[in-house]
């Protein structure tokens, strides 16, 4: 898979797929790969937003019994934690019993936010 607009070779984009996959940090991958990090971070940032795109094309409704959640990414671990913890980003989510996943990013986690996605997914 090659990522348009992205500095590193091909070779160098298989091997920082390869980390993403595995879950390495982008700051690990490059030390590991001897490029700079602001290329990995770069990288991973594209494919994040390319997987939300295909997820978007592929948006299906959900039936049947739903799990919802939000949670919070991102930031530091000093501090306050949660939902006002500074830095975070957050997430809502929608789990079809059985495997299949619907996440988003969201400004707030409040119901005028949240109801409208539940009402449009599920």
């Amino acid at each position: 898979m090659r990522i348009k607009n992205c500095k590193p070779s091909g070779k160098v984009q298989g091997k920082l797929l390869e980390f993403f996959v595995a879950g390495t940090t982008a700051r690990t991958a490059a030390s590991i790969l001897g490029i700079h990090r602001n290329s990995a971070v770069r990288f991973f940032r594209k494919l994040r937003e390319e997987i939300a795109k295909k997820q978007e094309e592929r948006s299906e409704k959900f039936f049947g019994r739903v799990g919802i959640d939000e949670s919070y990414f991102g930031g530091v671990r000093k501090g306050k934690r949660g939902q006002g913890a500074a830095g975070k980003i957050p997430v809502f989510g929608l789990l079809k019993r059985g495997g299949k996943v619907y996440a988003q990013i969201i400004q707030k986690t409040n119901a005028e936010s949240l109801i409208p996605i539940i009402r449009e997914k599920v």
